[in-house]
């Protein structure tokens, strides 16, 4: 074996061993430590406590009726965040949650839309996406898509 193929074989072999070095401590850590996620799991919580009241009359609308999301979806019962986007016949298009939410605040609740990227609406939606989670995505009626959920 000449020089060069020896220098050439022990340079890729140094450059194989350090990418392999490299390789292994910067995939090494898990992508959130246990903190991390005790943090981001708080905060998702308080968010959806902040929609707890929102959905259960602390709603800061102009409402003028009394009404609040609650009146109609106790625990954000038939509300389907997970089936959404979806076709809603009242807009005559595929709408988001967030859309369908501010219908019934102004419609049914005749009170002032939520902004559709606030905290408030983000609020509401965490409230009603936690209760919903792990159900089924099924178009069709509502009442084959809500089954009862333990709030936790």
């Amino acid at each position: 074996m000449s020089h060069s193929n020896k220098s050439r074989t022990l340079l890729q072999g140094i450059t194989i061993g350090l990418a392999l070095a490299v390789a292994t401590t910067s995939f090494a850590r898990a992508p959130f430590t246990e903190e991390e996620l005790a943090q981001q799991k708080a905060e998702l919580y308080n968010m959806a406590d902040k929609g707890y009241a929102i959905w259960h009359g602390s709603m800061p609308s102009t409402t003028t009726i009394g009404l609040a999301c609650a009146n109609c979806h106790p625990d954000a019962a038939a509300s389907n965040p997970q089936t959404f986007p979806k076709y809603m016949p009242m807009f005559g298009r595929v709408t988001s949650w967030r859309e369908m939410s501010n219908w019934c605040i102004e419609n049914p609740q005749k009170g002032e839309p939520l902004d559709i990227a606030g905290e408030e609406m983000m609020a509401i939606e965490a409230y009603a996406m936690l209760l919903h989670r792990g159900k089924p995505i099924e178009p069709g009626l509502a009442t084959r898509q809500t089954a009862p959920i333990a709030v936790q």
